[in-house]
């Protein structure tokens, strides 16, 4: 996106556009912002909770919404629903209402102290109330298991074993056979900062240009051998797999959903941290969080959402209907859609992975996650597709890495050691 007007211009754009007096409650969301996720949410899981205007925003163009209106001093949205990285900067700018009350109701209906201390973001009082989780697995069609390597366990697969896998479909299938969603809208930056860069380093931005890093690009390069060229084209994997052009796939369980619902008997899901490398298994929770902002024209609205969207009926359904799971400690229904089931105890068996690294979603970024991305995604491309010496490439990204990290002034976040200032690229 690029930023053609300055905030305070931004700003006055906005708010010309603001009825005076707003007859609904802006609720601005970052989260399910497909037109099917969000149409769910328009006509089912905000149905009875009054007159709610559900917008949905790229991040980047969220952050640029808050801080024109911060600076105006004068708000529209009385709701957002962000990620907890994307809800940080919020947070440090002391622009967010707190929500104690909100959070003590919450924790006695069955939401986990340790999801509730998140929502706190560093501070005394309650920044955000946690919306719904999600994670990242794999998927698997069942066929595809009658090709793993002798002694092969699915749910702690190594780097060595997945490539041996694919190996094998791909000599049974004449075909690639092991899909990632490294399409223009695909999650694949996710993939390198959550999954991929922990297991190898056991670092995100410190070790960037380590020679462990340099170690798993290498590996990363033999697995692509046996990965679909079509992956640069994906940005959802439940179609290929439901298309049959791939048997085995990475994705976010919401981009996966679809598929596994329609025929849960014909595939196996496994936790995303598999495959390990040699420092564990890198493993990306990601908790999206409901937040007031100071100065809400409709604070009370904004409050009554919370609450609806917190009971537990309707985390079940937004688990059933999106794919996202529930914050609440709610018991999973037996009449639970078969594929969501699935879903549901990958992502326990991800939780309780002995050997995982947690990586948090990048936070302290601000309006340049973009960017962030795409240094991975950059390296991505000269190392495994255009075939670039690694060690040029991390030494020419690493520079563009470290000179973000200075601009931005992000801290370093898990796995990553703490940092004064500035995280730096080592």
């Amino acid at each position: 996106m690029k930023h053609i007007m300055s905030f305070g211009i931004l700003a006055s754009t906005v708010l010309a556009f603001a009825s005076p007096v707003l007859a609904q409650t802006v609720f601005v969301s970052t989260q399910l912002r497909p037109i099917e996720e969000a149409t769910v949410v328009r006509e089912e899981l905000l149905k009875d909770v009054g007159s709610v205007d559900y917008v949905v925003e790229e991040p980047p163009q969220f952050a640029v919404r808050m801080e024109a209106e911060r600076q105006a001093g004068k708000r529209t949205v009385s709701l957002v629903g962000a990620l907890h990285g994307e809800l940080s900067p919020l947070a440090d700018k002391d622009t967010l209402e707190p929500l104690d009350d909100l959070a003590k109701k919450l924790a006695a209906s069955g939401m986990p102290q340790s999801l509730l201390d998140l929502g706190k973001l560093g501070k005394p009082t309650q920044q955000y109330i946690p919306w719904m989780q999600a994670t990242y697995v794999m998927a698997a069609k069942k066929e595809a298991l009658q090709y793993l390597p002798d002694g092969a366990d699915v749910n702690a697969l190594n780097y060595d074993q997945l490539i041996e896998w694919g190996k094998n479909m791909q000599e049974a299938t004449a075909q690639p056979q092991i899909g990632f969603p490294a399409g223009p809208k695909g999650l694949m930056a996710r993939y390198f900062q959550g999954y991929f860069y922990p297991s190898f380093t056991g670092g995100v931005v410190r070790t960037f240009q380590s020679a462990d890093a340099a170690a798993g690009w290498e590996k990363l390069k033999t697995l692509w051998t046996y990965v679909t060229p079509n992956s640069t084209s994906y940005d959802f994997m439940q179609e290929p797999l439901a298309a049959g052009e791939v048997m085995v796939a990475w994705d976010h369980i919401a981009r996966l959903k679809n598929a596994i619902s329609a025929a849960p008997d014909d595939y196996v899901v496994f936790p995303a941290p598999a495959p390990a490398g040699p420092k564990g298994r890198g493993y990306m929770p990601v908790v999206a969080g409901l937040a007031i902002p100071k100065g809400a024209p409709d604070k009370a609205g904004a409050e009554k959402i919370i609450e609806h969207l917190s009971m537990p009926d309707t985390q079940l359904l937004t688990a059933s209907k999106v794919g996202f799971f529930p914050t609440l400690n709610v018991k999973l229904p037996p009449d639970l859609d078969a594929g969501v089931a699935l879903l549901a105890g990958a992502v326990t068996a991800t939780q309780a992975s002995k050997d995982a690294v947690i990586s948090l979603l990048p936070v302290g970024l601000g309006d340049k996650g973009g960017e962030f991305n795409k240094v991975y995604m950059d390296s991505f491309q000269r190392i495994v597709l255009q075939n670039e010496p690694v060690a040029d490439v991390l030494k020419t990204q690493g520079a563009t890495m470290a000179k973000l990290m200075a601009d931005t002034k992000a801290a370093c976040w898990a796995p990553d050691a703490k940092s004064d200032g500035p995280c730096p690229v080592e």
